[in-house]
Order: C-alpha cells, then structure tokens, then sequence
C-alpha cells in the first residue's frame, strides 16, 4: 500500500466546542462539545460523543449567564447544571482522542483557547491535523477588509464547498456541537476529494 493509500484512508476526529465567550479559560468555559470521525477516502461520517459540560452556573457571574450561546440556541443554563461535569467529560473526550488525528473547523479557537488547557489537557495528546477553516479560506476567497480573502465562517463554507445539504441543516446553523462538527466534517471531506486539503 503506498503513502498515498495509506493517508486516503486515515481517521481524522472533527471536534467542535460551544463557549461562553471568544475569550478563552478561564475566563470562558466550554458548555457543549462533540467529536466526529472522518475517514479519508469514504463519504461516511460517523457521530462519536457530543455532551452538554456541566457547570455550577450559581457561581457564575451575569455575563457568562447571559452568554451568547444561551441567548441565541436552544442551550440553557439548566442544561449545563444538570449535565456531566466538565472533568468527566473531558475524561471522555481525552479517552477518544488520545493519540489520533484530530482537527476542527476553527484549531486555534477551539483548542488554543480552550482544550489544550485544563481540564481538557489535550496537548501532546493528539496528532493536530490542517484546520479547516484555513483550509477552507483560499477555497471560498470571501473578500476580505484587510486581506484578500477573509476566514469564512462554517455556515458559509458549508455552502459555499459541500455539494447538497448532507448534514440536513436546511440553510440553518444551529451553533450547537454536534451539528457543526457534522458540517465541518462535510467540508474536510468534500475538501479532500477535490484535493484541497493536504
């Protein structure tokens, strides 16, 4: 088997984490998480975890109650306390990803931000693979106000890379976990296909 087979069929975990801010921890925390697997090479992707991350919002202060993501999603601050707590499920998800090939649409936010730091401690315990978003960029070419072509976001991507609608958002991003993860798995997939992410 060449090189080339073997990364045609490679695994890569497709993660995406729901916030309380653009900040980062400590400052924010992440309250929804989940995790897809791609396989290079197939069209099948497969829904791994996704848990709302428990916290004890009583101690939280009124701009994390009044988050974004509570305010414009279905999320709510019952459904964070009454979720696993966030040590259990960043146990889980350091069991799943230990030592494979991860990405998500936006690496630098997600993990710079967030899960290489603790609790999550995913640093050194992942393979980091292209992000999507970067990949994504040169693709769309969004004029951008400073640069050429700015970052699209996923809902655009989406649009803009994936033929059909195979995550079934039916024009509606719900900023929610699971289903972002799901749609920038499409777009890694779609962007390989047509040899675009490498």
């Amino acid at each position: 088997m060449s090189k080339l087979d073997d990364f045609c069929k490679t695994e890569v975990y497709v993660v995406d984490t729901e916030t309380t801010g653009l900040f980062g921890a400590p400052k924010d925390k992440v309250v929804d998480i989940a995790v897809c697997k791609v396989t290079l090479g197939d069209d099948n992707v497969e829904n791994v975890y996704s848990s709302v991350v428990g916290h004890d919002t009583g101690k939280w202060n009124d701009e994390l109650k009044h988050a974004w993501i509570f305010e414009n999603t279905d999320m709510t601050l019952d459904m964070v306390n009454n979720a696993p707590p966030e040590s259990k499920v960043a146990e889980d998800v350091l069991k799943i990803l230990k030592g494979a090939n991860v990405t998500s649409f936006n690496f630098q936010f997600d993990f710079d931000k967030f899960l290489y730091r603790e609790p999550w401690s995913l640093r050194n315990n992942i393979v980091p693979f292209r992000c999507v978003m970067l990949a994504s960029k040169n693709v769309c070419r969004i004029p951008g106000m400073y640069e050429d072509y700015k970052y699209p976001k996923l809902s655009e991507a989406y649009k803009m890379i994936v033929k059909g609608d195979p995550a079934g958002m039916k024009g509606i991003q719900e900023h929610r976990a699971l289903s972002d993860a799901v749609m920038a798995s499409y777009i890694l997939l779609e962007l390989h296909k047509t040899d675009r992410y490498c």
